[in-house]
């Protein structure tokens, strides 16, 4: 279903995206923020589940400027690849290649911006600093707490695991009071929940999390 293409930031530096394209007029555009695995099977997939609801879904290499084609699996050498990897990311950088992708997306409409893990953290980012748009949905961001006094610009909402050990239940009553416009769901569920090539898998968590996202988008992308 879908394509590798190439975004140009504002820097003017390349990055690679995976772009997925509804079968039809797209309702939208959705940008898919990978965790700190790289776009791999599972963040194309991903995409691949937004264009079948009718989006224009774009996933941004975001780890093209640090090493090109990065993606790895889950088991622990991976993680700490993945880990190191992220560490060597510039943020405002990540930003810039972000807002490569809304724009690419906005060729589709209003544009929803999804994430997990890191990349739950940046779609929080991408509501508080990137014109154009229209809603975000950030499961799982340990990075939200850390810049919860910043409002953001788009409506957004939150997905959290009660027994994710990476982010504390002290975080997110952080996120909730500072943000009580903000919706913040808490799973019976851990770190990683969403993705089904994890163990730390729960399909009911998921398939919830997946549905108020949905309907979020419905309401606010189209």
């Amino acid at each position: 279903m879908g394509e590798n293409i190439t975004l140009t930031a504002e820097d003017g530096v390349k990055i690679g995206a995976y772009v997925a394209k509804p079968a039809g007029a797209p309702r939208g555009g959705v940008v898919v923020i990978q965790e700190i695995f790289g776009v791999n099977h599972h963040i194309r997939a991903v995409a691949d589940r937004y264009a079948a609801e009718g989006y224009l879904a774009v996933a941004p290499a975001l780890y093209d400027r640090v090493q090109a084609g990065y993606e790895s699996g889950y088991d622990q050498p991976d993680m700490q690849a993945g880990i190191a990897t992220r560490a060597k990311t510039d943020h405002a950088k990540v930003m810039l290649d972000v807002k490569a992708a809304v724009a690419e997306a906005a060729k589709a409409g209003k544009v929803g911006v999804v994430g997990y893990c890191w990349g739950g953290t940046l779609a929080f980012a991408a509501a508080v600093h990137i014109p154009g748009v229209a809603a975000a949905s950030g499961y799982y961001g340990a990075g939200v707490a850390a810049m919860c006094d910043h409002a953001p610009v788009a409506p957004t909402i939150l997905h959290f695991g009660e027994t994710d050990h990476s982010i504390p239940m002290a975080d997110v009553d952080k996120v909730k009071a500072a943000r009580p416009e903000t919706p913040v769901y808490v799973y019976a569920a851990g770190h990683g929940f969403n993705c089904d090539e994890r163990g730390a898998y729960d399909k009911a968590a998921a398939d919830l999390a997946r549905q108020r996202t949905y309907d979020f988008f419905a309401q606010h992308v189209g």
